[in-house]
């Protein structure tokens, strides 16, 4: 097969036209700068009065607007309701209680002696068993029963007129897909 010889003379002529469109001729970009420069400056507009705060007192309300001696007479006797929920102040608290019930996550379960116990984690990454029975969370929460994916208890809450009421409540199986 013949060699055939290209004539690179072309491409060098090519070559040498396109860099002599590339000068060192700075003259118009020296004369933009210095119209740009000889421009008066614009002047700048003062910054804004800034008016000082001034505190206004209200007249007599020296009063506690928490206190519940300034809700109407009719109101304090609907919501005196007698609380049927006691506290017992002599049980113990367990571990579990010094926790906020939103902390603690269910990360499964085990069954030993035909019972299921819940393993339920702490801030810090450590694991706990609990039964029905047991109790956890801030508000007093009795464990009611343990299912595979539901821990279910029975929470003791302030009711607003100083005393107390049961509220049920729950953890579910924590799934760490949704980080939750």
């Amino acid at each position: 097969m013949p060699i055939k010889h290209y004539n690179n003379s072309g491409i060098i002529l090519l070559a040498l036209a396109l860099l002599a469109g590339c000068s060192n001729d700075l003259t118009d970009l020296e004369a933009y700068v210095e119209k740009v420069r000889m421009r008066e400056p614009a002047p700048i507009e003062p910054l804004p009065t800034i008016k000082p705060y001034v505190r206004f007192i209200y007249p007599s309300h020296e009063n506690d607007p928490f206190s519940m001696a300034n809700v109407a007479h009719e109101n304090i006797v609907e919501q005196q309701v007698v609380s049927s929920v006691k506290i017992d102040e002599n049980r113990t608290p367990e571990f579990l209680e010094s926790f906020p019930l939103d902390s603690l996550k269910m990360v499964g379960t085990v069954r030993q002696n035909n019972e299921l116990w819940a393993l339920i984690q702490i801030p810090g990454g450590t694991i706990h068993r609990v039964h029905r029975g047991n109790y956890l969370g801030l508000n007093r929460g009795k464990i009611l029963k343990i299912e595979e994916a539901r821990v279910n208890l029975l929470e003791i809450v302030d009711n607003g007129s100083g005393g107390f009421k049961e509220q049920e409540n729950s953890i579910a199986l924590f799934d760490p897909k949704n980080k939750g």
